[in-house]
């Protein structure tokens, strides 16, 4: 059977506004994806529905659809989107609205049951995470168009290539297979070059989108329209399979995905396959995840130019600490930034950052007597006493935390272009999900001489958030550099190398053939990235900051 070509056209909420058309006209598709949704996302979609009850939806995706709706229905292309968010319904309404205006007949379809928010008081959005046989159903009833709600990522490819290749829920190898795919469309120009360790490697100023031609095996082919930029290698590849993942088991509500199977291989230029990748039954339960309201916070950043820096500091915070101390905020937090340069040639190189966060669950205590106190400053403090900006009102920031149901807590359902509901039954076979025993570390290499380098030089890394956590995935490019990395990568030297870890749970998981080792440390990003509890709030540039450590590395490597 030909290969089913998967491209993507978003990766976020906000993505490049016409990749769709991009992905439409550079070259042949069958399906295309759009992934719109993020933990904060479900955050800001939620706080949309509480102004608009006919909102929750990602506002601009009917907008860019309308503008290629033609285009994709002349191609015979099906484009299956998660954009719904908390209102499915609502956007297939609103597509099902341009597309009669338009005069496009166009089967429209969406899939419900992710909303478990009446079920947990004090949530804006409770969803769960469905997989993809919902999807699936809508395909194989004709829809030409499939709106989702709160599915994986990755169910956005698993249920196209299950409902093309008749896969039933036990085709777990395949349905594995197709997993893995997802996971490398899913972030778009992720799998492309963008936001690549070693991003000089080629032209990544415009990076095209990617694609997945699927077998019906469950193999893949990672690849991009012709003549788009960026470029896809087993270095782009690895980097999207570690993203927000952990260690070999990656489980979904469809399969448990062994990541320690997979084997990647250069198949032509920009052209790499996945294959061998082994499935397993789903865990029993699914993931939900609760979005709420935290408090509300403030933020105001200090300039400090010039001489007596740590002095400065230590002024404006025993002044500030002072005036808030009437009704003092439940949480403060100081955090001085030396980016200041002695004898600098600019002001700017000149001066170092004081930055003061405060949270409350009253939005008062954060709000005018933050802002109050610290205006009151400007000419009773520190010499050239100047802020980035005054501090404003309050503003709410929310907090993320994962839950687990059994699957038959959902009704998950198809609700088909003409308006009949297929109910999806959930997996007849569960497996509890275990970590993998530890695979056995490569050879050591043999003692020579090292030199102190960053570990950027002989590996490369990428890492992202899962609620409050964060994973740092790291790889080596050559058998040789797997051979040390994996014997010098520890999660005790991890703790070293990155020092707000030392006093939080690290876990380490080789992934041998990937040459790749993957960190899991929790309660790095407090109540996940709506909470911003630290200057990277989704831990996007952790692994840029591991690579830039040095260590003793043989020079052999070098």
């Amino acid at each position: 059977m030909k290969a089913l070509r998967i491209g993507n056209f978003s990766g976020f909420y906000g993505d490049r506004a016409d990749a769709l058309r991009e992905m439409l006209t550079g070259g042949e598709v069958d399906v295309l994806t759009g992934d719109y949704l993020a933990e904060l996302t479900m955050l800001i979609l939620a706080r949309d529905r509480l102004k608009d009850p006919g909102a929750g939806y990602a506002r601009t995706f009917p907008r860019r659809l309308e503008d290629c709706l033609g285009l994709a229905h002349e191609r015979g292309v099906k484009i299956v989107t998660n954009a719904g968010g908390l209102n499915p319904a609502g956007l297939a309404a609103s597509v099902r609205k341009s597309a009669d205006r338009l005069g496009i007949p166009v089967r429209v379809a969406h899939v419900e049951g992710d909303d478990l928010t009446t079920r947990h008081p004090g949530a804006l959005a409770a969803h769960a995470y469905l997989g993809g046989f919902g999807i699936a159903e809508c395909l194989r009833a004709g829809a030409d168009i499939v709106v989702t709600g709160r599915v994986t990522d990755a169910a956005l490819v698993a249920g196209p290539a299950a409902a093309h290749f008749g896969w039933g829920r036990g085709e777990y190898d395949r349905l594995a297979g197709a997993v893995v795919a997802g996971h490398v469309l899913e972030c778009g120009t992720q799998a492309t070059g963008g936001n690549y360790a070693f991003f000089r490697e080629g032209d990544v100023r415009r990076p095209g989108f990617p694609l997945a031609e699927i077998h019906a095996d469950g193999s893949s082919v990672i690849t991009k329209h012709p003549g788009s930029g960026g470029f896809v290698d087993v270095g782009t590849v690895t980097a999207q399979l570690l993203y927000e993942t952990g260690g070999g088991r990656y489980a979904g509500p469809d399969v448990t995905a062994r990541l320690d199977t997979v084997r990647l291989s250069q198949d032509g230029p920009d052209r790499v396959r996945i294959e061998g990748v082994r499935g397993e039954a789903p865990p029993p339960t699914l993931k939900v995840g609760l979005n709420r309201l935290g408090g509300f916070r403030n933020d105001v950043v200090f300039v400090l130019t010039g001489l007596d820096v740590e002095a400065k500091a230590g002024l404006v915070r025993e002044q500030l600490s002072d005036a808030l101390a009437k009704s003092p905020p439940a949480e403060v937090r100081w955090e001085l930034v030396r980016t200041d340069r002695a004898d600098a040639d600019t002001e700017e190189t000149a001066s170092a950052l004081l930055r003061l966060v405060v949270r409350d669950p009253d939005e008062r205590v954060v709000g005018r007597a933050l802002s109050g106190a610290a205006v009151e400053l400007a000419l009773a403090s520190y010499p050239g006493f100047h802020v980035l900006s005054p501090p404003g009102k309050g503003s709410p920031y929310g907090v993320f935390e994962d839950v687990y149901v059994p699957h038959g807590a959902v009704d998950h359902v198809a609700v088909l272009h003409d308006g009949r509901r297929i109910p999806v039954a959930p997996p007849q076979e569960t497996r509890p999900l275990d970590a993998v025993p530890e695979p056995a570390l490569p050879e050591p290499l043999p003692p020579g001489p090292a030199r102190r380098a960053p570990l950027g030089l002989v590996a490369g890394a990428r890492s992202g958030d899962k609620g409050g956590n964060a994973n740092v995935g790291v790889w080596a490019r050559t058998d040789e550099a797997w051979r040390w990395l994996a014997h010098e990568l520890t999660a005790e030297r991890f703790r070293q190398l990155i020092p707000e870890s030392r006093d939080l749970p690290v876990t380490r998981h080789l992934l041998p053939n990937l040459r790749a080792v993957n960190f899991v440390v929790e309660g790095i990003l407090g109540a996940g990235v709506a909470a911003q509890a630290r200057f990277d709030p989704q831990a996007k540039a952790l692994g840029e900051w591991l690579r830039s450590r040095h260590l003793d590395i043989p020079e052999v490597l070098l």
